[in-house]
């Protein structure tokens, strides 16, 4: 679904089905795939690599890959763009590089919810060039291994609270809270809140189930719980979602055509 285009760069939403094949294929002009909500298995050059948190992945024309979708589904933002455009140095020299989590999950999750507020040009442009900054910038380590920990535990029960999750792992609060947003992108409050809204999402887009329904299968309070979830998470209202069905991917996507700027 094309959000916005200019000339030099547009933005899509792209959106697969539970447990989606997506075939390889490639793209004519460099894109940048912005983790929205969802789970899937990225297969590159690089290997396979599961996702399922704020990330960035960028992708050099003709640079060759292929995602299988988990039971929830998988929602992207796609920034294609002509490198002119950007007036700036490329993110990196290599074919594929992925960033999970950590400052560039955090500036890929801001990245994207500002692709769904409608930027204009200049905003797009700015975005994109702190992305960059950040992963000339980006040394990562591998996360402690309570992240994972932590994950599975809201996986189970996105209702778990962060005071209950911390005298778990012998640790405060507070401490859990920023160590945690500092490793994934994300607080675990917003984490626990898009579980909810991905098993909602899913639910919306490939059943006919009543949104009430909905609402309390994915454990929201209410309705009203859920539409409130869903704005700040999405931007969107679980309304819009549902209609989204008529747009879910059905196989690989073909790249946008985007007008070069001019040398």
């Amino acid at each position: 679904m094309l959000l916005k285009s200019f000339n030099g760069a547009s933005i899509r939403r792209v959106i697969d089905r539970a447990n989606a094949i997506v075939p390889e294929h490639a793209h004519d002009w460099p894109v940048v795939s912005l983790f929205v909500i969802g789970a899937y298995t990225n297969h590159t050059d690089l290997g396979e690599l599961a996702i399922s948190s704020p990330s960035a992945i960028f992708y050099r024309a003709g640079a060759a890959h292929r995602n299988e979708v988990s039971s929830v589904g998988f929602e992207q933002i796609e920034i294609e763009l002509d490198p002119q455009w950007l007036g700036c140095a490329s993110i990196t020299d290599a074919p594929v590089q992925r960033w999970v989590g950590g400052r560039m999950g955090a500036l890929a999750r801001s990245l994207a919810q500002l692709c769904n507020r409608d930027p204009s040009e200049e905003q797009l442009r700015a975005g994109l060039q702190r992305l960059i900054a950040g992963a000339a910038a980006e040394h990562r380590r591998a996360p402690p291994a309570w992240v994972g920990w932590i994950d599975r535990r809201l996986q189970a029960d996105p209702a778990v609270s962060v005071a209950g999750l911390a005298k778990e792992i012998g640790r405060h609060p507070s401490w859990l809270g920023t160590a945690y947003a500092v490793s994934k992108g994300e607080g675990i409050l917003d984490a626990a809140a898009r579980l909810r809204v991905e098993c909602a999402a899913r639910l919306l887009r490939e059943t006919d189930a009543a949104l009430a329904g909905i609402a309390s299968e994915a454990g929201f309070c209410d309705q009203s719980h859920m539409n409130r979830t869903f704005r700040r998470i999405l931007g969107r209202t679980p309304s819009a979602i549902r209609r989204d069905r008529i747009g879910l991917r059905q196989a690989a996507s073909l790249p946008l055509a985007i007008t070069p700027s001019p040398t």
